[in-house]
């Protein structure tokens, strides 16, 4: 495991541009589902924020949110560079799962919107919008300042 040590800044360099990449598209996605609320169905626009909805989801957020969990993991790994007694770890933990549900009820809404089925309004959207922003600053909050 001395190749994990060895490779811990590089590792951790992958996932923050991984992470920056997922959060990019966790925060851009719903932004592009209030613009559709607003699209009538089956027109130009709608067509091409479902296009837009969906590349946005497979080629960035899925592979970002991918490429995250695989460098995160690989940094748990690292002998001596976490301390699992410590409560913010865990806490962490729970809140990167809360984000990949986010990630995972997004790409629901987005199948709703291609079905001709969307079932929530603009302003929900506008919500949702904000749960990635407050799930990142205390992530950031309890990697950098470790409170407990």
């Amino acid at each position: 495991m001395s190749w994990l040590s060895d490779a811990y800044p590089w590792i951790k360099a992958l996932h923050i541009i991984a992470v920056i990449a997922w959060m990019a598209g966790l925060l851009y996605l719903p932004r592009l589902f209030v613009y559709h609320c607003g699209a009538e169905k089956g027109s130009d626009s709608a067509s091409m924020l479902e296009v837009m909805e969906l590349r946005l989801l497979r080629f960035i957020m899925n592979p970002a949110m991918i490429a995250a969990f695989a460098f995160g993991g690989l940094m748990l790994l690292v002998p001596g560079a976490i301390d699992w007694s410590a409560g913010w770890i865990h806490a962490k933990l729970v809140l990167v799962v809360a984000l990949a549900l986010a990630h995972a009820m997004m790409s629901l809404w987005r199948k709703g919107f291609a079905a001709g089925a969307n079932q929530h309004s603009a302003k929900f959207y506008r919500i949702a919008n904000e749960v990635p922003t407050l799930l990142m600053i205390a992530i950031v909050i309890l990697v950098i300042v470790k409170p407990f």
